[in-house]
């Protein structure tokens, strides 16, 4: 493989903000002249966030973008499921389709890599002193109590497993068989990767710049329970 960061992104309703996270990627000048690929996966999209997407390929030809698209609305672990499997680079990172996560971080999470001390690397939300949008009390409540309960499982010691932000050698994450089409992503590649022979899990400070309900931020409660279910199954059940 060679040295490319793919990029990839699901992508749901995300017609008003996709170009905006596009013009970030963009920007990001990566260290060690590492090159980007963005694998978008729109999951059946019921605005037109396929035509915002083409329109911005269009307009700008010189960012690496390969579109791919489901003809029926399949989750959020299916879309990265799917952008996993055409990825060609040798690190691979995870990018959701608002603006609650920066693109201009990626470098502080290939750096462990680079360097040679880590496999994968999670950006933490709840570590470093960068900044964070101060919204809802319960929802942060929640993903501590997940990433308490997957710690217990795995025997990890990370600050936040819900994060979006998980950068991969990308020989390791295709490597694993990955089930869960919706929300249990998180829980589901932390407790497979937490097996994996020799390992190495850095965490890294992030800043988050999350969204209102209003503003288009889909998790919600059936989320979290169903995160607790794939804590428990593929920390016990299906282990």
């Amino acid at each position: 493989m060679s040295d490319i960061l793919s990029i990839v992104m699901p992508a749901y309703n995300e017609e008003r903000t996709i170009h905006l996270i596009l013009d970030k990627v963009k920007r990001v000048e990566l260290i060690a002249g590492i090159q980007k690929e963005v694998i978008i996966t729109n999951d059946c999209s019921k605005d037109d966030t396929e035509g915002a997407i083409r329109r911005y390929m269009d307009a700008n030809p010189e960012l690496n973008i390969r579109y791919l698209k489901h003809e029926v609305n399949k989750g959020k672990g299916a879309a990265l499921h799917t952008g996993i499997q055409h990825a060609s680079g040798k690190y691979l990172i995870i990018q959701d389709a608002d603006l609650e996560y920066d693109p201009a971080e990626y470098n502080i999470l290939l750096r462990p890599i680079l360097d040679g001390f880590a496999d994968v690397v999670y950006g933490s939300r709840f570590m470093g002193g960068r900044p964070h949008r101060i919204l809802f009390f319960w929802h942060s409540i929640g993903n501590k109590f997940l990433t308490l309960l997957s710690n217990m499982f795995t025997n990890l010691n990370l600050t936040d497993m819900e994060t979006c932000y998980k950068l991969f050698r990308s020989d390791i994450i295709k490597s694993i068989n990955l089930k869960e089409n919706r929300f249990g992503f998180e829980p589901e590649v932390t407790a497979k990767i937490s097996r994996v022979t020799d390992i190495r899990i850095y965490e890294v400070g992030i800043s988050y710049y999350g969204r209102s309900y209003e503003e288009g931020k889909k998790i919600g409660a059936k989320d979290g329970f169903r995160a607790i279910y794939c804590i428990l199954k593929y920390n016990i059940w299906s282990k």
